[in-house]
């Protein structure tokens, strides 16, 4: 059996390098932006479905490719949350948002920061860019597998080496 440093050190790598192609397709489908505007737009996007994604009803009924979650349900996110969040200064943040809201991507809430479902950028309902994640998803779960993790209980350390730790 595999101790928990191997599975960890698998587990990273493989994550590493799902988050870097991911990231690298969205750069390259997006090259008109500013990688720094896109890490801001991702993170609003977020946190504007954290209510969806832990709501099952919610989450099946916006699961559709061709269903976009409405404005009216998203959760906004503060200037200053994403600041804290992205480890960015506020002033880069504010200056940012200004930018993304006058090309009419985010708008303002009474909640906060939305990235609106009528930008004209697709974000959030890129189909292109969804299909190439469930691609870049597929490897990363065929790697975790080949790797001999095959579900969240496979990350777990095994009994024994929790036992001798104890002991210790």
């Amino acid at each position: 059996m595999r101790n928990a440093s191997d599975i960890t050190r698998a587990v990273s790598r493989h994550t590493l390098a799902y988050m870097l192609f991911s990231i690298s397709e969205l750069f390259r489908h997006y090259e008109e932006f500013d990688p720094l505007d896109l890490l801001i737009v991702h993170a609003i996007l977020n946190a504007n479905v954290i209510n969806v994604m832990n709501d099952p009803s919610l989450d099946e009924k916006f699961s559709g490719l061709h269903t976009v979650e409405p404005d009216v349900i998203k959760q906004g996110v503060s200037r200053a949350a994403l600041s804290r969040f992205l480890s960015l200064p506020l002033e880069t943040v504010r200056r940012r948002v200004s930018g993304l809201k006058r090309r009419k991507i985010l708008a303002e809430t009474e909640a906060g920061l939305i990235v609106t479902e009528q930008n004209l950028f697709k974000f959030g309902n890129n189909h292109e860019l969804q299909k190439t994640n469930m691609l870049l998803l597929t490897k990363l779960l065929r790697d975790l597998k080949r790797a001999g993790i095959n579900g969240p209980d496979d990350l777990r350390a095994p009994k024994s080496a929790a036992l001798t730790r104890k002991a210790k």
